[in-house]
């Protein structure tokens, strides 16, 4: 219960200090017009109230991430929470309020735009592919669990596949109106919901009516048992929305074209993903609490569908029927609002590369077909194995956005550093799981091989960008000298 108290207290507080030093660090501006304003346009670009744009932002980024993926990244052991607390404040928030200020600053420009920029046209061209592929498979992600979810809640005819059609629609419908119709109006509620939820299970864990055996006197060690999941790097990819997450990156830029002042940033970007972290940590902790040890949890993922049980029967045995319900439609509002704009995103990714204006609706949809096409056709894959090209996709992106971020700020003269760090950090995760993980997943090579190979990519893009950083100081020094 300490562990757990103090996790909440360091998020919180990481939040007040660390936020803090991200916002000066960037040196916000609030006298600066934004682009809501300045390219208004009554589709994408437009000024909203504050509150809006902190839910919508908290909704795009939280989905099944924080939830399923904080369930059964716990199975990992106490590290768990660890990676929760210190990814979010140093990594995941920064990354997140960072590359919303990099749009801010470029008329709302989307994520390719904004690294390929820094990053040259190379990495410009793969993560249009990329992001946009990412982008799908989120899609394809969110629609299958709420679906199960909501044909468990209702009758027979109301199966999987009328609920994954009534999404889909929604989808489709959310992907093309102005963003103030549907996304605007209906995420207060949904947000409401998932707040509730997480509010609910928090008092269940503070009341003492619970115990939380977060096991950390016995070692930080992974709780598997076996020499498959490791804590490095395996942890740190399948706890991603929770902590930090490349996804979060592309939800940025739709929400950076409709912040009315740049001082608004750190509240609505740093600030919802510490939001994410604690309804990440409250899950991890109810998970573990309510099977009562890591062996136990483990036993009932592998003996149960998968997480979607254990939140149902968390949800209305701690908070109710009514209670359940409300907090079940708050994880069922998640991934589906996550999904929505996850499609937006692509739809507006595509439109700024091919330079298609999107003011027209028609125009919209030439662009939206595609994109709708490719997700129905990834939702005929198998869920587990879109999971896992999903989790090191979207980790590998924010390595990507986290190094265009550390040239940002290296480029404008700041203090690079707070980016740097987390830079080098995931990009050894990202290239020591691909190498470990086992084929078809991964190329299976040993764990020590693979984290070699790892550290030596990273003190070679190191390498690469302290020489970029010399070359860019003596250019500034012949630039000085010549005026």
């Amino acid at each position: 219960m300490a562990a757990f108290i103090i996790s909440i207290i360091v998020l919180v507080g990481g939040y007040a200090v660390y936020g803090w030093i991200a916002e000066k660090v960037f040196g916000i501006d609030s006298t600066r017009p934004t682009p809501a304003t300045t390219m208004a346009d009554g589709v994408d670009y437009i000024p909203m109230p504050t509150w809006r744009v902190f839910l919508i932002q908290f909704l795009n980024i939280a989905g099944l991430g924080p939830i399923f993926g904080a369930i059964m990244g716990v199975m990992f052991g106490p590290a768990a929470f660890l990676w929760i607390v210190l990814g979010t404040i140093f990594g995941g928030a920064v990354h997140d309020f960072i590359s919303a200020m990099m749009s801010l600053r470029s008329g709302g420009d989307s994520l390719p735009e904004l690294v390929g920029r820094e990053l040259g046209p190379v990495i410009k061209q793969i993560l249009r592919v990329a992001s946009v592929a990412l982008l799908v498979l989120v899609g394809a992600v969110f629609i299958i669990t709420p679906a199960g979810l909501l044909s468990d809640m209702t009758p027979a005819w109301a199966d999987s596949i009328f609920w994954v059609s009534v999404i889909f629609l929604y989808y489709a419908l959310a992907t093309m109106l102005p963003i103030d119709k549907l996304i605007g109006r209906f995420y207060p509620v949904f947000g409401a919901a998932l707040l509730f939820m997480a509010g609910g299970l928090l008092v269940v864990l503070l009341s003492g009516s619970v115990t939380i055996p977060d096991g950390f006197s016995d070692g930080l060690q992974s709780r598997f048992g076996d020499e498959a999941h490791p804590v490095f790097p395996m942890m740190f990819v399948s706890i991603a929305c929770g902590a930090i997450s490349g996804f979060h990156a592309t939800q940025s830029p739709m929400m950076a074209r409709c912040l009315k002042n740049e001082k608004l940033a750190r509240p609505v970007f740093y600030g919802a993903m510490v939001a994410e972290g604690l309804v990440a940590l409250i899950w991890a902790a109810a998970a573990i609490a309510f099977t009562g040890s890591y062996d136990n949890l483990r036993e009932y993922m592998a003996s149960h569908s998968g997480a979607g049980a254990l939140v149902h029967e968390i949800s209305v045995e701690w908070l109710g029927a009514v209670g359940g319900f409300l907090a079940l439609l708050g994880v069922i509002a998640a991934p589906i609002t996550t999904g929505d704009t996850a499609l937006r995103s692509a739809r507006l990714i595509i439109a700024d590369f091919l330079h298609i204006d999107q003011s027209k609706f028609m125009k919209r949809l030439l662009v939206s077909l595609p994109v709708f096409a490719a997700t129905f056709a990834l939702m005929m894959m198998d869920f587990n194995v879109l999971w896992r090209y999903f989790a090191w996709s979207n980790q590998t992106l924010s390595a990507f956005t986290l190094w265009a971020a550390t040239v940002y700020l290296a480029r404008h003269g700041k203090a690079y550093v707070i980016c740097l760090v987390p830079a080098l950090f995931m990009t050894a995760v990202v290239v020591s799981y691909i190498l470990f993980a086992p084929s078809p997943e991964g190329f299976g090579l040993g764990l020590p091989l693979a984290v070699g190979i790892a550290v030596a990519v990273d003190v070679i893009v190191g390498a690469m960008f302290f020489r970029y950083l010399r070359l860019l100081n003596n250019s500034n020094r012949l630039s000085i000298v010549r005026k």
